[in-house]
């Protein structure tokens, strides 16, 4: 059966028939009668299946009792032109080998709807239904298309620390790294853990964010970006957090506030016009089957100019819209996500971009505004998911940077670094950071964010 090179499935389907041609994939379904079989074979290069024909008077039934569902086969045969719907082509089999059976009585996806929860269960076989499928391969496309607009635009990609010693949003919920036997210890005298004697010899944790290291690179490099994993300890069991996500943080030597924005908006509609363009068979298969309006939502974004709206106007909005919010809005309180989705679904109908925030609910390094109260922050709010991208300039000044550090008793010795680089040819700068599941959840229109990553990281939670 060798002689021919397999050909993917996502290719079979644009070829005109005529040909004799190997493919290779797994068991969807296999129906059929004493006369005819029909077997649909899918190998992941798309949410499409192509047909496979067994006319029973060439095999026997015997020779395709283990060709069941979820099994792996490889098969030869003649491409043809296909009388059923919903394809061009088929494949009249003249070959066939089992390259894994699946016992069809204990193989979890039979031919059925199954809940996200079960799938989630399942995280080893889940990729192999339709729907996974379409999401990570669009994981996949957004993923290039991330690196292919930065690339374009004359950024460089700067790999920024995993394991690190500084806590870059003062979140304060990391998870540890150590080499410590942790049964017993070493302790200093105050009864302390004596950290010179671990690995790093100091106390290191996993990344809450590449941004602080990605402030160096602008600082010499102009504009980078960092796409790397990143962690949080929070104890959130929400569908919109994880505890291991992916984030993209752009940072701009010389960009101020505005720049920064419509670098933000030009960067999301990119993005969301490279799916349609790119990921039209798998959005398609996701609008049908999860969200009727999902492909509608996509264009609305791409063709849309966001809103642009100080916090103080924002919270003017909220508070004079009549709207019974589970948590009460006021100047100087956070917003939560039924707040921003007030904003984007039911006050404006579009994006909106909110700019100066109270500095009080926001990170020390963001750079202050001459009122003294608030900072030159913005957040990008998107129908469904709430915030999708948060970012701000950077606070330039060496003086105010300190007074922000001490204001909020944080440490300058683990900072020295950051706060060095205002001393040496600061520069005004901005960044933002995309939380790429996030992107992926409006993208794709699932509900949970456990559903957008392959394998989900969340407390309690660390299968496969």
């Amino acid at each position: 059966m060798e002689s021919h090179k397999r050909v993917k499935v996502s290719e079979l389907l644009k070829r005109e028939p005529g040909a004799e041609v190997l493919a290779k994939g797994w068991v969807r379904t296999k129906r059929g009668n004493k006369n005819i079989s029909f077997v649909a074979l899918n190998d992941g290069s798309t949410v499409k299946n192509i047909q496979i024909v067994f006319d029973m008077n060439s095999f026997s039934e015997e020779s395709l009792k283990e060709v069941s569902t979820g099994a792996c086969i490889a098969v030869k045969g003649e491409l043809t032109a296909s009388l059923g719907s919903g394809q061009s082509v088929e494949i009249q089999a003249k070959e066939v080998t089992v390259l894994g059976p699946a016992d069809p009585d204990s193989y979890p996806l039979q031919k059925k709807g199954h809940s996200m929860e079960f799938l989630r269960e399942i995280g080893h076989l889940r990729p192999r239904t339709n729907t996974f499928g379409c999401v990570f391969r669009i994981r996949h496309a957004m993923s290039f298309a991330i690196h292919k607009f930065f690339n374009d635009k004359g950024f460089f990609n700067l790999h920024t620390p995993i394991i690190t010693a500084s806590d870059a949003e003062g979140a304060g919920a990391m998870f540890q790294v150590t080499t410590l036997d942790m049964t017993n210890p070493p302790k200093k005298e105050d009864g302390t853990i004596d950290y010179s004697q671990d690995f790093f010899g100091k106390s290191a944790n996993l990344t809450v964010s590449g941004q602080l290291e990605g402030e160096l690179g602008a600082l010499a490099m102009g504009e980078i970006y960092t796409f790397g994993p990143t962690f949080r300890a929070e104890n959130s069991n929400t569908p919109r957090h994880l505890s291991e996500f992916w984030m993209i943080e752009p940072e701009m030597a010389f960009y101020e506030i505005k720049d920064n924005m419509d670098l933000a908006e030009e960067f999301i509609k990119y993005l969301v016009k490279y799916a349609l363009e790119n990921c039209m068979d798998d959005l398609q298969f996701l609008n049908d089957m999860f969200d009727k309006e999902l492909i509608e939502r996509l264009r609305s974004v791409v063709n849309t100019e966001f809103v642009r709206l100080p916090y103080t106007q924002g919270v003017e909005i909220l508070m004079n819209s009549g709207q019974k919010f589970e948590y009460p809005v006021s100047w100087g309180t956070d917003l939560q996500s039924e707040h921003e989705r007030y904003l984007v679904e039911k006050h404006f109908m579009k994006p909106v971009i909110l700019t100066d925030y109270p500095k009080d609910i926001k990170a020390f390094y963001m750079k202050q505004n001459d009122d003294g109260k608030t900072v030159r922050a913005m957040d990008i709010l998107f129908p469904k998911i709430g915030e999708i991208i948060g970012g701000s300039q950077r606070e330039e000044s060496l003086e105010k940077l300190e007074s922000r550090i001490d204001e909020l008793k944080m440490d300058r010795e683990t900072l020295w670094w950051y706060i060095e680089t205002r001393k040496y040819g600061s520069a005004p700068h901005s960044g933002f950071g995309l939380g790429f599941e996030r992107l992926l959840l409006f993208v794709t229109g699932m509900a949970n964010i456990r559903d957008v990553i392959p394998f989900p990281r969340a407390p309690k939670n660390a299968e496969f």
